[in-house]
């Protein structure tokens, strides 16, 4: 290490200590990205959102309380989901049992677990706030959804 190197890493730490303590990073973002980066699993495959009802659909005039209708999709597997006010219901294309996780911010305890069954129906509750993801494990594949909001 030469001194130019030695002393950009002075400089680098005194204004680490400085933002530390003049702009400190608040706890619960902290824990959020902790939280955030715990949950990423480098044998998941990203399931891509490929239709969304509030972008995609048309709208009917007169109609309240719709249901918001999301289709993921991962190589073969698609992923159908219908979100209510009431929770969420949805299905695995083609049918498959699996375990899901539903995954929720900002403050999340133990994630929601649900049970597709062997035509690949599930339905659930829905985290109260903030975003969520579905986590799904069918066999040994796991498959995560893209954040979104109810």
């Amino acid at each position: 290490m030469d001194e130019a190197e030695f002393g950009a890493g002075l400089l680098e730490e005194e204004l680490r200590q400085a933002a530390a303590i003049l702009d400190p990073v608040p706890p619960e973002l902290r824990r959020l990205a902790v939280d955030a980066y715990a949950l990423h699993d480098l044998d998941a495959r990203l399931a891509e959102l490929t239709f969304d009802s509030l972008v995609d659909a048309i709208p009917v005039r007169g109609a309240t309380d719709v249901p918001r209708m999301l289709t993921f999709r991962t190589g073969e597997l698609s992923v159908d989901v219908e979100v209510t006010a009431h929770g969420l219901i949805g299905q695995l294309l083609p049918p498959q049992p699996a375990r899901i996780e539903v995954l929720g911010g900002p403050h999340p305890a133990a994630p929601a677990t649900l049970t597709a069954d062997t035509m690949g129906r599930f339905a659930g509750e829905l985290p109260r706030t903030g975003p969520f993801a579905l986590r799904l494990r069918t066999g040994g594949e796991v498959v995560v959804t893209e954040w979104m909001r109810a």
